[in-house]
């Protein structure tokens, strides 16, 4: 029997990887759902290879052309969300959800209903709607699996392991493309420079949370919230090769560290199959494994490493204050309306108001709630810029 499958932001990296996953076993395979944001061109391809019958796509220009296209007549193209109920008769057997941004959020909460199982990638959604997420997936016994290469390597590793015996879990960060950088350099960095990470192939927006590290403080962010693990159990370790997804210290005297290929095939195989089949990869590489070079986050090189210090321990708004803050100064580095630097010093400065520290104690209550919040955070630094 085929095994049903919905993606979620079929055309991103995530997406794609996935999709070339796939690929090579069409025999077992019959997509349900593809969505995008603007990339129809991409999108209709897929949609050709694997004979889908539903699309979305959210773009209202990319909606229109897609429409137009002679080969849309024989599919069904939504422009929205909206249309989960008429798209699944029943639950597809895997979900991957990948769209980037606060946008994923509402998608991912609602499509849970529909799928026994979901993976996701969107970092936003755990961060500031975790609750929300875990509580649909306990109602609807949806099962789910983390599909970042740390939370993955965490969430293997933990597998059959008792909570109390954690000790320490280590996330590793590559420490982006200026890791031996002076910080007095970092002044004149441009767009191109931020954008190249040394590792890794990914958009603009991450590759750029990867050079100011506030990756890092959203996959802590994560941890703390999917393995309920305290934040003080939790640390960063710089690893430039990337070969060290995560390591985990137990109080057993034993410690586990996970290693894989530097791509993201690897957690995103085994969430779509068992840990039984097979995936061809690359030869252990001892070199690597020689000269693992951990080192400790630097502060000063890294500013937004001190967030950490101020979040709260409980669910709250301020995570989805965070989110939106960096989002909009990303935004704004990237039109070249700042520069990079000024990315962490305005961040900082920011979160550090008065004005905002009572959303540290305000528990969001739905999707609404963080949306909302989400606009307001990011018109209000447009009206300071523009100011």
């Amino acid at each position: 029997m085929k095994k049903k499958i919905a993606i979620l932001g079929s055309t991103g990296s995530i997406g794609k990887t996935l999709f070339n996953i796939i690929k090579k076993n069409k025999k077992n395979f019959e997509i349900v759902l593809l969505s995008a944001d603007e990339n129809y061109k991409e999108l209709l391809k897929q949609a050709k290879f694997f004979k889908v019958k539903n699309l979305i796509i959210t773009n209202e220009n990319s909606y229109n052309k897609l429409k137009k296209n002679r080969f849309s007549k024989n599919i069904n193209v939504y422009n929205d969300f909206n249309k989960f109920r008429k798209i699944f008769k029943k639950k597809v057997d895997y979900t991957m959800s990948s769209i980037s941004g606060i946008q994923g959020l509402k998608p991912t909460i609602e499509i849970i209903k529909y799928t026994k199982k979901i993976a996701i990638a969107n970092k936003e959604a755990i961060i500031c709607g975790w609750d929300l997420i875990e509580k649909k997936l306990n109602k609807h016994k949806t099962k789910f699996v983390p599909v970042d290469s740390e939370h993955f390597s965490i969430w293997y590793a933990l597998q059959d392991i008792e909570k109390s015996l954690i000790e320490k879990i280590y996330l590793t960060a590559s420490g982006g493309p200026f890791l031996e950088k002076s910080l007095k350099k970092l002044k004149k960095v441009n767009i191109n420079q931020v954008i190249n990470h040394p590792n890794w192939k990914m958009g603009k927006k991450i590759s750029t949370d990867s050079a100011t590290m506030i990756n890092k403080v959203f996959e802590v962010i994560e941890a703390k919230k999917i393995f309920k693990i305290s934040y003080n159990k939790l640390a960063i370790m710089i690893h430039p090769k990337s070969y060290v997804h995560a390591i985990i210290k137990l109080k057993n005297g034993l410690t586990k560290i996970v290693v894989h290929d530097t791509n993201m095939k690897i957690p995103i195989f085994n969430s779509l199959y068992s840990s039984k089949k097979i995936i061809n990869s690359k030869k252990l590489d001892f070199k690597t494994l020689n000269n693992l070079d951990f080192r400790d986050v630097n502060p000063r090189k890294f500013p937004l490493i001190k967030v950490l210090k101020i979040l709260p321990n409980n669910t709250s708004l301020f995570e989805t204050i965070l989110v939106s803050i960096n989002d909009k100064f990303v935004e704004l580095f990237l039109k070249n309306r700042i520069k990079f630097t000024d990315i962490s010093k305005k961040m900082n400065k920011m979160l550090n108001s008065y004005s905002l520290k009572k959303y540290k104690k305000i528990k969001p209550k739905n999707i609404e709630e963080i949306i909302k919040m989400n606009t307001k955070i990011k018109n209000d630094i447009e009206y300071l810029i523009t100011k």
